[in-house]
């Protein structure tokens, strides 16, 4: 993963001006919106969509700011085109066409609060923006990262399923920012190479439902019973950690930034026919009795079928846990 953005970064900032004249043929179009982009996740993602040479339009959308931050990232050299929506009455034409829709909007964690105490007001403004998208784009690829994403990608499948156009295989809740922290940790325990590590991480996306395998984790590493209850522990408290260090003025924007561009990317890989691009992911999931669930397996094994399909795999026997685990379907 860690590879992927910064292969991105590099073609697109360093390659000659030669090379930048994409054709539909050997580069297909492809429309990412991002929902709340002028946040403190939606920004830094946003540039950093803006360097992936795989989009080819960036519709930015927030209820106030987007056209400051659409002239700014508009300024980098890539690309993509970039356009900003202000305003609930834009939202339907910066979500015409997308292929992508990236949900970063909502209050941000603040310190005491819990991913629950954001359920209330984050709750409303997911059920106005897939309300949005089953109208004008129906077919995209919808990457939750709108906390607490335990709950979001429900009330999302609900709503689309309301509108008649749910699709199990178009629905990510984004997790990945837990398997950029379990590596990190993972590798700075271990002393490995950190762009050589996997960690899967199962469960759901809040606290104790966060589930790093360390265990499983490549390149193995002796690690003690408390090592790995020290990693799991920090895993699972990570956004609490960058909120304390913050004082309270701030939650995980950059790492969360980077980890939906990770995921985004994924998904414009397998849309383009990249085979075997996978990354964890909550899904509908029938790996347990829960109807939702991120798993080793059931994390989208992101890969075309047609022209935007996506499908995943669930193997059960495959998310047993290891020494010093209980049973991942006990998470939540």
């Amino acid at each position: 993963m860690l590879r992927s953005v910064q292969s991105a970064v590099k073609r697109c900032a360093s390659a000659p001006s030669s090379t930048r004249s994409y054709s539909s043929a050997s580069t297909p179009e492809r429309k990412v919106a991002i929902l709340g982009a002028a946040g403190g996740i939606g920004q830094p993602l946003a540039m950093l969509m803006k360097l992936n040479c795989l989009v080819s339009d960036l519709a930015l959308y927030d209820i106030a700011g987007t056209p400051g931050v659409a002239a700014d990232v508009g300024h980098i050299n890539t690309r993509a085109k970039v356009v900003g929506y202000a305003e609930e009455k834009e939202l339907g034409k910066a979500l015409e066409g997308s292929d992508v829709v990236i949900i970063p909007a909502g209050v941000p964690r603040k310190p005491g609060m819990t991913r629950d105490d954001l359920f209330n007001i984050n709750a409303g403004i997911v059920k106005t923006l897939t309300s949005a998208i089953a109208k004008y784009c129906p077919n995209a690829l919808v990457n939750m990262i709108s906390n607490p994403v335990n709950s979001t990608v429900p009330i999302a499948a609900e709503v689309f399923k309301k509108a008649g156009t749910y699709d199990p295989k178009r629905l990510f809740g984004v997790t990945t920012l837990d398997v950029v922290r379990a590596k990190t940790f993972y590798a700075g325990k271990t002393g490995l190479p950190v762009e050589d590590v996997n960690v899967p991480v199962v469960g759901g996306h809040a606290g104790i439902t966060i589930l790093p395998l360390f265990s499983q984790a490549s390149p193995a590493a002796n690690l003690s019973e408390e090592d790995v209850k020290a990693l799991t522990k920090r895993t699972q408290d990570g956004g609490t950690e960058v909120v304390e260090a913050k004082a309270g003025k701030g939650s995980a924007t950059l790492s969360m930034a980077y980890a939906g561009a990770i995921f985004a990317d994924a998904c414009l890989k397998g849309l383009n026919g990249v085979p075997d691009v996978i990354e964890c992911s909550y899904v509908e999931s029938n790996v347990t009795e829960l109807p939702f669930f991120a798993s080793k397996e059931a994390t989208a094994a992101i890969a075309a079928e047609g022209s935007s399909s996506m499908k995943y795999t669930a193997n059960p026997a495959s998310i047993g846990s290891g020494s010093g685990y209980p049973r991942a379907s006990k998470a939540t």
